[in-house]
């Protein structure tokens, strides 16, 4: 058995990442479970790691919201680079020799001209926002500490990922919430909307959650992997996509609140090094993400 430790168990991949483990048919995976711990608290760190050194670990945890980066870059940088530093001395303290996968994020690349679409990961990082910078610092401190402590690290750069239990500050899930409340007659059938003609690289989580169990297998110490489907899809079309699949008409709005600095017109990544490496590919379809989108929007309005 592979001893796993987990950071963000209860966030929104996390909870995939949990599930997928425990449907897996004897599984080589021994999900660690620990008491609840704050990266920013080295000693709650060492006690959820005080009853079992884990063989392997994937660093989830982090605050993932732009605005919210924009609003208060101090924070972001403290749970996102000094929380992952906080992580790793624990585990330098408890004798932790195994393998480490820090999920980053496609963002850190910026700005990308047309011509240089799809990304892959030899382009170089220009990171346009807090959220970003602070992933790219991240990526850096965990590869040193592979240099230096001679562990296996490993980046995954995953870009738009969608499914059940994400938060509504997420534009898909909260178009899905928001198509739910006009199926029940709850609001007037218009979507307020940011800029809805750029497009995306959207992956369902349960296959980013396959490609994070296979990175922890075949991924090349010291190398980053993007995690993307590499297919751009507009994101009005997703929208209407979606109305179609609620069975509702609507109108689409536009809330200049809603338009993001730094925006960038168009996403589409490359996964090749990915799927060469590991094994890895994209097996969801995405009607059927959208579907289980609306479903859980669907089960949670109820209460």
């Amino acid at each position: 058995m592979t001893r796993l430790f987990v950071t963000g168990r209860s966030g929104f991949v996390g909870q995939h990442l949990q599930a997928a483990l425990k449907a897996m048919p004897s599984t080589k995976w021994q999900l660690i479970e620990s008491a609840k711990f704050d990266l920013l608290d080295p000693v709650s760190l060492d006690a959820a790691l005080a009853e079992q050194c884990p063989d392997a670990v994937i660093h989830l945890a982090g605050q993932t919201f732009v605005p919210e980066a924009f609003r208060d870059p101090q924070k972001t940088f403290e749970v996102n680079l000094l929380g992952t530093l906080n992580l790793l001395q624990a585990l330098k303290r408890r004798g932790f020799n195994g393998t480490f996968l820090y999920v980053s994020s496609g963002d850190v690349y910026g700005r990308v001209d047309d011509s240089d679409m799809p990304i892959t990961e030899a382009r170089l990082v220009t990171p346009r926002n807090p959220y970003a910078v602070s992933k790219v610092s991240a990526e850096l401190l965990c590869l040193q500490w592979g240099y230096t402590e001679s562990w296996r690290v490993l980046i995954a750069r995953p870009f738009n990922h969608i499914g059940s239990g994400q938060n509504e500050t997420f534009l898909v899930a909260d178009m899905a919430r928001q198509l739910v409340r006009i199926q029940r007659g709850q609001q007037r059938p218009v979507l307020t909307v940011g800029d809805v003609d750029v497009t995306r690289d959207f992956l369902d989580v349960s296959d980013v959650v396959d490609a994070y169990l296979l990175l922890l297998e075949h991924g090349q110490s010291g190398e980053v992997y993007n995690l993307c489907s590499g297919q751009e899809r507009k994101i009005r079309d997703v929208i209407n996509q979606m109305a179609h699949l609620a069975g509702v008409d609507v109108t689409l709005e536009q809330d200049p609140a809603r338009f993001r600095r730094a925006e960038q017109r168009r996403v589409v990544g490359c996964s090749e090094k990915l799927q060469q490496q590991t094994g890895w590919k994209a097996c969801a379809g995405f009607s059927q993400t959208l579907v289980n989108v609306l479903r859980d929007w669907e089960g949670r309005e109820h209460h």
